[in-house]
This record gives structure tokens, C-alpha cells and sequence, in this order.
């Protein structure tokens, strides 16, 4: 079994480094590492020149996309991949030691695994974000999105969805599946693994989350408005339609009117609703509160307006995706 390991990297030339870095101290190494680049990332190139001759127990390939934004550079590197299994990282994280080992046994374990993903031990200026949480990667009948891959415990168990920062997938389970292209965002296109995996999910693969497959994480700088700290109005409203644009597509007719409504009405701490936003009203006396609230509303109705334009022709291909997938 061959894996791919793919790390899609913008402006962050130290950042990368420590994670190839990382790659080379893997107990089982990766058979190929492919670094996904924009060509006007100069800093980024420099940095790969002096990789590229580092003394690697892989090939380390660099990928050139012409597209801005993350999903351009996933999918340019799925369609580069030629491994087995094809695992992604961010360029700000470093896998730990045993990842790929892990990896590679949890696969050639259990032939019916479709999808991997681990922990990603979150450092958030220099803290480590620690805790529990045995509840992961799921979406609870009211829509709220459950991550919590940071902080998750316990045993291997199935999944509903993975984060991008660690999740790993047989190249056979993605087949001609890629990236939803109608994600919007200028750079981090927020949402995008969470349509992936559940696209993979979908094809009838297991989907599974393994605590001890784990990578440290560093979130560094974004280039775009959509922040670690803040975020414009803009980077809000694309939040919000891809959130919406990937749940009407993924739930069930009932299950997608109920999500609408609790996230107008309920939302969540990131995503307010309206009762979040009256109570952050009540207390801040901030009149940005309603501002945010009204641009990830305008979002979520967009992305009502698009699905419901399109639904027969991305469901048609999204269906010849997935029975190709599992075909394979």
C-alpha cells in the first residue's frame, strides 16, 4: 500500500518547512509528498528550493495551481496524487511521529475503511488547547455542526465528517469525486472538508475518527479576510452560504428545513442566530452584532437561491461520482 501525503501551502515558508520537517521524521515514510504552491508564492519557493535538496526518505513533488483558494489547490492535488491512500495536512501542522504507521495499518486493516481522520492538537499562541470530548465529527438533528477533532477521545469510532487539517482517504473510496468548486471564500473557503468527507461518506465507505492518528497544529496567519481573530462581513456571508449550500445538499428534505430555521433562529457562538444575536446586543449594546447576523443571513439565502437553481444537475453528477467511487 502506497500513500501520497498532499500539503497545500500560501505565504507561510516556516510554517511549511517545519511540516516537511515532520514528514521526514515519520516512522513509516510517506512514498511521495506533494506541496501544492500558487506560482507567484515566491517566499513559498524559495523555501522548497533548499527542501528539494534536503536528503528526503520520499519524493517530494512540487504541484503548481493557477486558481487562488483551497479548493483549486485540494483538487489539483487529488488529480497529482498517485498513492493508494492520499493523506492531507495543512502546512501549519507537523504529524507526529507514528502518523503515517497509523495510517498505514488502519487501512491495510480493514478493506471497507474509506476515510481517516485523527486529532489535531491545537497550539494557539504557543497554549496548547487541551480538554475531552467524546462527541466527534457529527451534525446533530438540528444541523449544529459537532467537530471537536481537536479535542477528541477514546477508541476509533464512525464518523460523520473530518477536518482538513488531518484527514486521509483510499484514493478508490474519493474515485472521480473532488472539491466542490461553487464553495465560496477568497483563500480558507471555509466548509470544504466538511462537504468532502461528507461526499465520500456518501459513496457508502466507512468513515472513521482515530484519536491516536495525530498531528500538532499551529493555525498560523490567513492571507484573506476571513481571519483567525476577525473576520469581515463578506468572509461571514461566504461562511454562511457555503454552511447552507453543503447541508441542502447533504440532508434530508425535513432535516435541511429544520437546520434553516434553527440557524436563523438559535445558531451557534460562531454562527449566531437570532436569540445569540439579541443576547450579544443585550450585553455589548454593539449594534455589529445585528450587522453580522444580517450579512451570514444573506449568505444562508444565496445559498438556498443556488441549490434550488441547480439541485438536479450537481445531484446528476454528484451520483455518477459516487457510483464510479464505488465501482472502483
Amino acid at each position: 500500500m502506497t500513500i501520497s501525503v498532499m500539503v497545500p501551502t500560501y505565504r507561510r515558508p516556516a510554517d511549511l518547512k517545519r511540516c516537511l520537517a515532520a514528514l521526514r521524521a515519520q516512522a513509516r515514510p510517506a512514498d511521495e509528498v506533494l506541496v501544492v504552491a500558487r506560482p507567484e508564492d515566491e517566499a513559498t519557493h524559495r523555501a522548497l528550493e533548499t527542501e528539494l535538496a534536503e536528503n528526503n526518505p520520499f519524493e517530494l513533488r512540487v504541484i503548481e495551481t493557477g486558481l487562488g483558494g483551497q479548493v483549486a489547490a485540494l483538487n489539483r492535488g487529488l488529480d497529482a496524487a498517485r498513492s493508494d491512500i492520499v493523506a492531507i495536512t495543512d502546512d501549519d501542522a507537523a504529524p507526529r511521529a507514528d502518523w503515517l504507521a497509523r495510517i498505514d495499518e488502519a487501512f491495510s486493516r480493514d478493506p471497507e475503511l474509506g476515510a481517516l481522520g485523527g486529532r489535531d492538537w491545537v497550539f494557539e499562541r504557543g497554549a496548547l488547547l487541551d480538554g475531552e470530548r467524546s462527541e466527534v465529527g457529527i451534525i446533530r438533528r438540528t444541523g449544529k455542526i459537532c467537530g471537536n477533532h481537536h479535542l477528541g477521545v477514546g477508541a476509533p469510532r464512525p464518523v460523520s465528517l473530518l477536518k482538513g487539517a488531518n484527514m486521509i482517504y483510499r484514493r478508490s473510496a474519493v474515485g472521480g469525486l473532488r472539491f466542490d468548486t461553487r464553495l465560496r471564500g477568497k483563500g480558507a473557503q471555509p466548509c470544504n472538508d466538511l462537504s468532502f468527507s461528507l461526499s465520500v461518506r456518501r459513496t457508502g465507505w466507512k468513515m472513521v475518527y482515530d484519536p491516536r492518528v495525530a498531528v500538532d497544529h499551529f493555525p498560523a496567519e490567513r492571507f484573506d479576510d476571513n481571519g483567525r481573530d476577525a473576520q469581515t462581513l463578506g468572509a461571514l456571508s461566504d461562511t454562511a452560504y457555503n454552511l447552507h449550500l453543503v447541508l441542502r445538499e447533504h440532508l434530508s428534505p425535513v432535516a435541511r428545513h429544520v437546520a434553516w430555521y434553527w440557524y436563523a433562529a438559535i445558531g451557534t457562538r460562531a454562527m449566531p442566530g437570532l436569540a445569540h444575536t439579541l443576547l450579544a446586543l443585550a450585553r455589548t449594546r454593539n449594534i455589529a452584532c445585528w450587522t453580522r447576523y444580517r450579512a451570514m443571513r444573506r449568505g444562508a439565502h444565496d445559498a438556498r437561491r443556488d441549490a434550488q437553481h441547480e439541485p438536479a444537475a450537481y445531484a446528476l453528477a454528484m451520483r455518477g461520482r459516487t457510483d464510479g467511487a464505488k465501482a472502483a
